[in-house]
């Protein structure tokens, strides 16, 4: 049944003409069409701190945190929350100390980072590597998930329409290149803050109505901490043989204080750090400006779980209590749309604004990486290498066609069995394949200068390699208790290690290995980067920042431990 009245889809028209007209604008304004390939691919030096920061968490919060996140949080809970405040911290990080090394470098791209460090090789490898995560991955599951949560408002009939509109959207705000998607992102992070609250809000005040307190969001959080409170508990204890199959399956996803030594910092530090999809925001402005703007992204990090995870959290509380017939033997990912379908007329329209704000955001800037990678470190070194600049725009646009049309083809059958996986953690898992071995070879590559490209390409191996070997095949060869890990049996009735868990033993083994090979190389590698005094110093203002965001953190840490 299609939930939608007349209001709801005026909303969500007006929606489009601002973001569609205003990235025309921008468009026009600087005609982009007829710049080189640092303006397109990087909107070198134009883009502000705020459309910065703005761009990273409209490019980053997706159908992979408003379906995704919101299906863990009523799965787990709060414990998910980890993911967006620790990646506030990793921001930080990335911010100060690895920002200035790549733009003293001038480094414009991952594989180019690799290559100035390493050699062509290495660069050559990961960029196909990225090129397939992004393609396989990223895009078909934020698509998959966006039109699965729209076609739920919408009577279900939709899929396929949903997703052609999503891709077709997508593709007006890329094809402009880095400026527009980073202005619209604006908007549309704008779009995604208003309308989740909004929906934060209704929903929790309908828990209040449903349990008789009337309209008060305050008392519908009350609720749910006294209704649910192991949703409140950022660490989750280790299962024992008493435990629940439940307390399991939630451990896996999260598994407690161990994933804070583990996986967890590997997770975001790959992904805000060493990323084309992340870093490119920032990596064609000036350092003082990348900061701010990384930092103000760090900032609106912290508010993200109230945005995607609450209503996960009050969707489970109402299904508990026989408010949610819909979601029985239903999917978690269901939680969200479920909860939007109590919103009144009107801010229904606000609600799949925001949310396909967060959607086409997030494909407009993987698909402008996917580009960028292809264009800049495949198609200009190794098939057309006196191609001029205009002829790499058109390529890298051509580029962008293609990754959609690849992502609708694999997306319109779920032929990767996105749905039975679950969202987010099939973003977080496959992804995890990888962000090992690719941490370890960036973090030695920036600040040990012994770090050899023998070492790097070891690295990718046996990142890779120990991952797939610790996700899939360790409890068997190992045992189910050891040293090492805990293997628990999961909802397939197999045994199974917590994929953060598998993660941080992979990223350790893998640096082992690289800084071994590296020992029989020189003492310093002439490839190393040169890491000048008072490069990572920060004036007053950013460590004011800096510390508002750990503070906020460490408060929110002593309220839910």
């Amino acid at each position: 049944m299609n939930q939608l009245s007349g209001i709801d889809y005026v909303i969500f028209i007006i929606y489009f003409l601002i973001v569609a007209g205003y990235g025309i604008w921008v468009y026009r304004r600087d005609r982009l069409a007829s710049k080189d390939t640092q303006d397109f691919f990087l909107a070198k030096g134009s883009l502000t701190w705020w459309a910065i920061g703005a761009s990273l968490i409209a490019s980053n919060i997706s159908a992979e945190q408003f379906i995704g996140m919101s299906g863990e949080g009523y799965f787990v809970g709060i414990a998910i929350a980890a993911y967006e405040w620790v990646a506030a911290i990793a921001l930080i990080i990335m911010a100060v100390w690895f920002m200035p090394i790549y733009l003293k470098n001038k480094i414009y791209t991952m594989p180019q980072f690799l290559k100035t460090r390493y050699n062509e090789s290495v660069a050559l490898i990961m960029a196909v590597f990225w090129l397939f995560l992004y393609v396989f991955v990223n895009l078909t599951s934020i698509l998959y998930l966006g039109a699965i949560a729209i076609n739920g408002m919408l009577g279900g009939e939709y899929l396929h329409v949903i997703m052609i509109c999503l891709a077709l959207f997508a593709l007006i705000i890329t094809l402009g290149g880095m400026e527009v998607i980073g202005y619209t992102d604006v908007i549309q992070v704008g779009v995604l803050i208003i309308g989740g609250l909004a929906t934060t809000y209704l929903a929790l005040t309908i828990v209040s109505e449903r349990f008789g307190l009337g309209s008060d969001a305050i008392a519908g959080f009350n609720v749910l901490m006294k209704d649910a409170p192991e949703h409140f508990h950022m660490i989750l204890d280790k299962p024992t043989a008493e435990s629940s199959p439940l307390e399991v399956q939630r451990y896996l996803i999260v598994p407690g204080i161990a994933m804070y030594f583990a996986g967890q910092w590997i997770v975001n530090l790959n992904y805000w750090g060493c990323n084309q999809y992340i870093t490119q925001r920032a990596l064609g402005a000036d350092l003082n400006t990348a900061r701010t703007g990384i930092l103000f992204a760090g900032l609106l990090k912290l508010l993200m779980p109230v945005i995607v995870m609450l209503p996960g959290i009050a969707a489970f509380v109402l299904y508990k209590n026989g408010h949610l017939p819909q979601l029985e033997g239903g999917s978690k990912d269901g939680a969200y749309s479920a909860i939007l379908g109590f919103l009144p007329n009107g801010l229904k329209g606000l609600s799949i604004a925001a949310l396909t704000a967060a959607i086409v955001a997030s494909l407009a800037g993987k698909a402008n990486s996917i580009s960028t990678i292809f264009t800049l470190d495949i198609y200009k070194k190794y098939f057309n290498t006196g191609a001029d600049e205009g002829k790499l725009v058109w390529v890298g646009r051509l580029t962008v066609i293609f990754a959609m049309v690849i992502a609708m083809f694999f997306t319109w059958g779920d032929i990767l069995g996105i749905g039975g996986e679950g969202g987010f953690t099939f973003i977080q898992k496959y992804t995890g394949f990888i962000s090992p071995g690719v941490f370890a070879m960036f973090i030695l590559g920036m600040f040990w200068k012994r770090t050899t490209a023998t070492a790097a390409m070891a690295g990718i191996i046996t990142g890779f390699v120990l991952s797939v070997f610790f996700n899939n095949y360790a409890p068997a060869v190992m045992g189910n208790e050891n040293i090492l890990f805990t293997a628990f049996l999961n909802a397939d009735g197999n045994y199974e290690i917590p994929f953060l868990i598998c993660m941080g033993w992979s990223f350790v083994f893998t640096m082992i290995v690289m800084i071994g090979l590296s020992m029989f190389g020189p003492k310093e590698n002439p490839k190393a980067f040169v890491l000048e005094k008072g490069m990572f110093s920060v004036p007053p203002a950013t460590m004011v920042l800096i510390v508002i965001t750990v503070m906020i953190i460490a408060a929110l840490y002593i309220k839910f431990w």
